[in-house]
């Protein structure tokens, strides 16, 4: 799993019947620089490009959520939608503190 802030949401005109009323965020992933920068700087836009994330959770605008890509985010449903990335988790706090070397 890999935690990133909501930015925005999708709106679709048009989708698969399989996912017919999903909802869709845009997150930005956490890099190293964001935990290296402290916990207070997690909320930033990452580097690295955002990606468009299946929500069945709720989640909102500026909220961190663990999401997980791949083959994985299409398990929990019975016949595998055309899907890469899916919220698995609703991140109220980080608590991280690593070794100073």
């Amino acid at each position: 799993m890999k935690l990133g802030s909501v930015i925005g949401r999708v709106t679709l005109g048009k989708s698969v019947p399989e996912l017919i009323g999903a909802r869709w965020l845009i997150v930005s992933p956490f890099t190293r620089e964001h935990f290296q920068r402290g916990t207070e700087a997690l909320a930033g836009l990452s580097k690295d490009p955002s990606l468009v994330v299946y929500d069945s959770l709720g989640g909102g605008v500026g909220q961190t959520i663990g999401y997980v890509e791949g083959r994985e985010a299409a398990q929990p449903f019975e016949k595998s939608p055309p899907i890469d990335a899916i919220n698995a988790a609703l991140v109220d706090d980080i608590f991280y503190n690593p070794f100073n070397s």
